[in-house]
């Protein structure tokens, strides 16, 4: 076993030891397990909402996407802050409505607010249908980040297990507080990496990051230009739109658990305005991708660019450092995404009415989850970025729900809301795998928009009868009045 390796494997099991620390006592219920109990403060929430910034997609995707795409790599940098001023005003309404109303999951706020079990598992179902791929995304990434500093296919399977059943190991016993805990490591641990690396690898490569940004202006102008191509200007457009909705109207179920757990509105608005400078590290893998492209011959994965110039600029134990840190951005959002996701099934699916059976049938069902995800990258692997737009294409549909829900008395009535989810994950799903030629729009904005046409359908036929019904109820009263 190298040293890299090494390094790498035991950053991972510190990440998880770290997380299994978090647990304070045995969770006695599901409120205790999903969302702490809502008792977490300003610090705790920052780690939790900022380490959503920092995934395995930020740390290779965004540096493989500036190689072949060059500035559409852009695209991921303001959707965050737009989506926090939406936050700012959605996000307490949705926050006191949880505590009234005791909101454990996403689909606990359809459910409610529609007065309708039906819409409830079906977001249930969705949201983990969708979510998986984003999953698999943390797992692909966590073996692609070994195979990268060993150069050895065989290691990067061992650590897509191995980081896997530690992911699964410090959820099952710390719940969303294990999560809390290894988030301050984590974002402590990306943030020194890819300082690191934007510094090493460009003076290492070219010279300096200024010396290669001319490089690539003089030898490929186009790189820095939405040109002509998959990632063209409609590309980044429709794929910023579709990220934007559907980070903005919490159509994640990953997005939950931490608004849920929040102690107070003014924890919650005090991140949101700090998010959108925090977004702006983002550029940092980006640079690496653009320094690629002076440094790699065409045609190299891109998704792996950015280990691929760090080995060659670091010694082997800094490297090995910086892949605990690509590492742990797999596992830790991960866990919060297969806490939310399982939370969804054991309490909008199953609906397991004791407290002890329903944290034991959600432990059973965190392993189902983790192990699809797991099967899906060993059976069908796919490229980093486009996993993730495929998520927001499917959950995006969930928004016109809960932008009708937010009122006191909803706008829209289940069926139409339920056949509009429908209808726009159908259309999601024949365009993603069926490989529907939409010149390069998003498939989550053409789903979205026959989603909101069939909901104003479905709303105008549903209220003819009931606008009939009440006619005829005021008749009778009118008639009952009568002396």
């Amino acid at each position: 076993m190298n040293t890299t390796l090494a390094v790498a494997l035991a950053g991972m099991v510190v990440v998880a030891a770290v997380g299994l620390l978090g647990r304070r006592r045995p969770a006695a219920d599901l409120a205790e397990w999903s969302v702490a109990g809502r008792r977490f403060g300003a610090v705790t929430m920052w780690f939790l909402q900022a380490g959503e910034t920092y995934t395995t997609f930020t740390f290779l995707g965004l540096a493989g996407l500036a190689f072949t795409g060059g500035v559409a790599a852009t695209y991921a940098i303001p959707y965050i802050p737009l989506a926090c001023l939406v936050w700012y005003f959605i996000g307490p309404r949705l926050w006191r409505l949880g505590r009234r109303h005791n909101y454990l999951t996403q689909a606990d706020f359809y459910e409610e607010r529609y007065r309708s079990k039906a819409l409830g598992t079906l977001v249930a179902v969705c949201s983990v249908v969708f979510m998986l791929p984003y999953l698999q995304l943390q797992i692909t990434g966590l073996g692609l980040i070994i195979r990268l500093v060993t150069h050895d296919r065989g290691s990067g399977i061992w650590a897509m297990v191995v980081g896997t059943v530690l992911t699964a190991a410090f959820v099952l016993w710390a719940g969303i507080r294990g999560t809390a805990a290894t988030s301050y490591l984590k974002d402590a641990l990306m943030l020194a990496a890819v300082a690191i690396v934007v510094v090493a690898v460009p003076l290492h490569v070219s010279g300096g990051l200024g010396r290669a940004f001319r490089e690539v202006a003089r030898a490929h102008p186009a790189m820095l230009t939405l040109h002509a191509g998959p990632t063209d200007q409609v590309w980044w457009f429709t794929s910023m739109l579709a990220s934007f909705l559907g980070s903005a109207f919490f159509t994640l179920p990953a997005l939950w658990p931490a608004l849920l757990s929040a102690r107070s509105v003014t924890s919650l608005r005090r991140n949101w305005m700090m998010l959108p400078v925090y977004q702006l590290t983002l550029v940092l893998p980006m640079a690496i991708g653009f320094v690629a492209i002076v440094a790699l011959p065409k045609g190299t994965s891109g998704d792996g660019v950015l280990l691929t110039l760090a080995g060659q600029a670091v010694p082997d134990w800094l490297l090995g450092l910086i892949a605990v840190a690509g590492a742990s951005a797999a596992m830790v959002p991960a866990s919060v995404m297969v806490l939310a996701m399982s939370s969804n099934i054991v309490r909008n699916v199953i609906r397991v009415g004791d407290a002890r059976a329903q944290i034991r049938i959600n432990h059973v069902v965190v392993l189902i989850i983790l192990a699809s995800a797991l099967g899906m990258e060993l059976v069908r692997p796919n490229a980093l970025a486009n996993l993730l737009l495929i998520t927001f294409s499917g959950l995006v549909q969930f928004a016109p729900g809960l932008i009708a829900g937010l009122a006191e008395r909803p706008w829209l009535g289940r069926a139409a809301v339920i056949w509009g989810i429908v209808a726009g994950e159908g259309f999601a799903v024949w365009a993603a795998f069926w490989k529907v030629d939409l010149a390069h729009v998003n498939a989550g904005l053409p789903a979205l928009g026959l989603n909101i046409a069939v909901a104003v359908v479905v709303e105008a036929v549903t209220r003819i009868p009931r606008r009939g019904r009440s006619e005829a109820m005021e008749d009778e009263l009118a008639v009952s009045s009568l002396p």
